[in-house]
Parts: C-alpha cells; sequence; structure tokens
C-alpha cells in the first residue's frame, strides 16, 4: 500500500507549454489547456516527475488535506485468477515487483481483474511505478500480456517497450553460452519453481484438510 501525501500544483505564469511534464507523468494525469499545463488531481499520484523534470520549475508539489490511498487487496478477486495471470508472467504472486512502493505481483493482478487494463490504471490503482518510475514497467508489462491485454503506448516517455526475460532466450543462445559458465535451463527451472511455490502450498494444504 502507497499513500499519496502530496500533489503537483502549476505555477501558471512559469509554464511555458513544453509539455515535459504530459509526457512523463505515470497516471496522465496533465494536460494541456491553451498551452499551460492543468493537472487532474483525481489522478495525481504526488510521485514527482513532473516536478522534478520541468525545466522552468513551474510545478511545485504540496501536501495534500487527507492521504489519498493507492491499494487493491488481492483478497477480493478470485484467487485462482490471480495465480493465472501471476504464474503466465513467471512471478510468483507474492513476488515483490516494484520495490519503491513494495507493490506486489498479486496486487497487480489484482488491479487488472478488477478493470485495469493499462500500466497508467494500474499505477493509479496500485501506486506501482510512482516511486523510480523506472524499472517496474516490465513486470507490469508481462502481468497485462499474461491476462492477454497489451496496451497502446501513449504519448511520451512514461514506458519503454518489454525487455527479453530468460525465457525468451533462444536455443541457439544457450547453446553456445552453456559452456562459458552459464547455466540458462537450471536458471529456468528454479525461476519456474519460485513461480510456483504459492501455487503447492496451497494445494498441499487442501490435501491435508
Amino acid at each position: 500500500m502507497r499513500l499519496a501525501t502530496l500533489k503537483a500544483e502549476i505555477i501558471e505564469e512559469k509554464c511555458i507549454g513544453c509539455r515535459t511534464c504530459e509526457k512523463v507523468c505515470p497516471t496522465l494525469a496533465i494536460k494541456m489547456v491553451d498551452r499551460v499545463a492543468v493537472i487532474d488531481l483525481d489522478k495525481c499520484t504526488g510521485c514527482g516527475n513532473c516536478e522534478q523534470r520541468c525545466p522552468v520549475y513551474a510545478i511545485e508539489l504540496k501536501r495534500r488535506e487527507e492521504p489519498v490511498k493507492l491499494y487493491v487487496d488481492p483478497s477480493t478477486v478470485d484467487q485462482k485468477e490471480i495465480e493465472k495471470i501471476c504464474t503466465k508472467a513467471k512471478f510468483n504472486p507474492e513476488q515483490i515487483i516494484c520495490y519503491c512502493t513494495e507493490t506486489r505481483a498479486e496486487e497487480v493482478a489484482a488491479a487488472i481483474i478488477k478493470g485495469a487494463d493499462t500500466p497508467e490504471k494500474i499505477s493509479l490503482a496500485t501506486g506501482i511505478r510512482t516511486g523510480c518510475k523506472v524499472e517496474c514497467i516490465q513486470p507490469v508489462l508481462r502481468l497485462l500480456e499474461a491476462a492477454g491485454i497489451n496496451p497502446e503506448r501513449p504519448e511520451g516517455w512514461q514506458w519503454y517497450g518489454k525487455t527479453p526475460t530468460i525465457w525468451d532466450i533462444p536455443e541457439e543462445v544457450k547453446e553456445k553460452y552453456n559452456n562459458r559458465g552459464f547455466y540458462f535451463d537450471k536458471d529456468i527451472e528454479l525461476l519456474d519453481k519460485v513461480a510456483e511455490t504459492r501455487k503447492k502450498a496451497v494445494e498441499e494444504e487442501k490435501e491435508v484438510i
């Protein structure tokens, strides 16, 4: 869970309408109106991406009167659906995929099940991508793809394309480097076990009951 305690505010007389803030906002909360940035506070998570990158210092972060909780409770959706999405994306449901906000794979999967079909909607629901805003776009895209969703990339620099994982390495590359200290198949086997750990534990618990 992340508490959004800040909000971004535009200093209109300083804004030059360059659209930098619009292009870096992870929740698409900023739009240009008559060449001046306007912020939708219902979408603002106070991450500071816009404030840090404004070339003319036209944005300030102010404290919210009431913090906004960014969290999706995984227990409110079908656990089998969560496991299905996470397993296909090669994540253990309890695996942390955003270290800045400590967001777990199961929470993102739950947000997707509840209708969040873009990285921006997932960020607004869970808080993921509102810390460093760099690394966690990859697991978000992997989980969306596992759910059968391929969102259209927004105009800007909010996210990059999905990078290859160890499961995407071609067989000829594995064969070439297997004798040079790389153990791709063993790594894949281990990571598959990590992704399946909770699923097997739940199944064993049911057998005991």
